[in-house]
């Protein structure tokens, strides 16, 4: 195994190919029996009950031995498991991120306002199949309910984390180039960039002549099931060693990709980077062959059809190892 560090960036490793999904569609969910739900109380079962609390918020639980009591579609509905409640007030209008990662289950949470108005609502955004709801609009003095519910029947321990949303936007540095991918809509066909996730419509990759790229990504909804975009690229045969750096408005994977045949292509290599999180990746490459490189979403987001900015650079004449990280980050101003 060989290590490649840069300073101040994501470290990565070049190992061998790895099983990782590279489709558009979301999985489909694994069939778990849930266990039996033995009581074990800890309060805030209903809103009438709700655990009230304050922001920020770092907390753990377990909905084992609650009843369930709620339950919403997104997209996902006819829940059995048991919930709990939170209850917050906010002191001013604020964006806010609920982030259930490390739970040990698969979790579901929504929001109620004061009059029981769903708010915002997240099933699976994790690759874990665990919850978060970015960027959700609160109004100062509003009473507001969290709700923390499981997919099917499931229950367990929990971890929650609420926190003001700090907005990641990233520009169109100088000298780079549009990706120039049709808008994401309902359903979407990718007929621009979408690799071997596209047979019908020939398998289209996208030749990186100019090595700066400024891409949009995201997710869209397909046959009623979360999807999400993603970005097939070629780079020519002509450099035997180059660096990648990329950073992105969302939680993104950059992948080096081989053999360069669809019926058996697997992960050489890969890193995740953003939001506003800068990502490299090292690659050895063969002088007189192309390499592929896979850029696309980290989570099959639910909910609207929704697009986000990301950077791709290659530097020419230049070992990124040599640059500073004040030098990198100036070429994405």
């Amino acid at each position: 195994m060989k290590t490649f560090l840069f300073i101040g960036l994501i470290m990565i490793c070049a190992c061998p190919a790895l099983t990782i999904d590279l489709g558009t569609m979301a999985p489909d969910k694994p069939i778990i029996q849930a266990p039996p739900n033995v009581p074990s109380r800890q309060g805030g079962d209903t809103v009438v009950d709700a655990l009230s609390i304050t922001l920020p918020y770092f907390g753990s639980g377990t909905t084992s031995g609650f009843a369930d009591d709620y339950d919403e579609s997104c997209p996902y509905d006819g829940s059995t498991s048991p919930d709990v409640v939170y209850s917050f007030t906010p002191e001013a209008d604020l964006r806010l991120v609920v982030d259930m990662v490390d739970s040990e289950y698969d979790t579901k949470i929504y929001i109620y306002d004061e009059n029981m108005n769903l708010v915002a609502c997240n099933d699976d955004f994790h690759p874990d199949y665990t919850s978060k709801l970015e960027d959700v609009a609160v109004d100062g003095g509003v009473q507001y309910f969290l709700i923390i519910d499981g997919y099917g029947g499931l229950h367990g321990s929990y971890q929650v984390e609420i926190v003001e949303f700090e907005p990641c936007v990233l520009e169109c540095p100088a000298g780079f180039v549009l990706e120039n991918e049709p808008p994401l809509t309902d359903d979407y066909v990718d007929a621009w960039n979408g690799g071997c996730n596209s047979p019908d419509q020939g398998f289209p990759m996208q030749t990186l002549h100019q090595l700066n790229v400024f891409g949009k990504t995201g997710y869209y909804s397909n046959n009623g099931g979360p999807s999400r975009d993603t970005d097939w690229f070629e780079v020519p045969a002509h450099l035997d060693y180059f660096e990648v750096i990329v950073d992105a408005e969302e939680p993104t994977y950059l992948f080096e990709l081989g053999p360069r045949d669809c019926d058996s292509v697997a992960v050489i290599q890969s890193v995740l980077f953003g939001p506003c999180s800068m990502g490299e990746m090292s690659i050895i490459s063969s002088y007189d062959s192309p390499t592929w490189l896979w850029v696309g979403p980290q989570n099959f987001w639910s909910g609207e059809t929704y697009e986000y900015n990301y950077t791709l650079f290659i530097p020419i004449g230049d070992r990124v190892d040599d640059l500073s990280l004040t030098r990198v980050k100036s070429l994405f101003r």
